[in-house]
């Protein structure tokens, strides 16, 4: 990691810490109270939280696979979601089948 991504890295609040903000933005806003201004504000914090959020998710998920690539007669698949046992749905919405209840 470079000199900047660390310092970076150390200025950024933790995933933790970053989810957790974001849910509060978001139950703000959809409680309807904010004020334009409010509002703007907000979704463009949310935003930034995105980015940071899934900036980490990506950078865990390459040690992951370099990991389990280290490891012997391993090698790194793509994860499926659909393959946990029960659990159907998610493999409906997958598979385009996302209709519903009728």
């Amino acid at each position: 990691m470079s000199k900047a991504a660390v310092k970076q890295a150390e200025r950024s609040p933790g995933f933790e810490a970053s989810l957790e903000r974001l849910e509060a933005l978001v139950k703000e806003m959809e409680g309807g109270q904010l004020s334009l201004e409010k509002m703007m504000a907000h979704f463009e914090e949310g935003m930034r939280l995105v980015r940071v959020c899934s900036a980490r998710l990506n950078e865990v998920e390459q040690k992951i696979e370099q990991l389990v690539k280290k490891g012997e007669a391993m090698a790194a698949e793509p994860f499926d979601p659909g393959s946990l046992p029960g659990d159907a749905a998610a493999s409906e919405v997958r598979d385009g089948d996302a209709r519903g209840p009728m």
